[in-house]
């Protein structure tokens, strides 16, 4: 089990770290390529650098509000 542990681990910090290295060329090195450079073949539009982020963060807090939500009204009938 502790070898499973280190692994899946691993692979969530090898995955971060791709994640927050693709998004910091994207947002910070990018905008000083040319646009007719073949790299900006491997990105999605400037646009999306903000949309996405803020997406994901709307998604995380309904999911934190939800899984809250679930507990106190658990807690709640534990006492009743």
């Amino acid at each position: 089990m502790e070898l499973a542990d280190k692994t899946v681990g691993f692979l969530l910090s090898l995955t971060s770290l791709s994640i927050f290295t693709y998004y910091t060329f994207w947002v910070i090195i990018l905008p000083f390529v040319d646009s007719d450079h073949f790299i900006h073949s491997y990105f999605l539009p400037q646009e999306f650098a903000i949309l996405i982020p803020v997406f994901a963060g709307v998604v995380l807090l309904c999911l934190l509000g939800i899984f809250v939500g679930i507990v106190m009204l658990k807690s709640k009938r534990k006492k009743a």
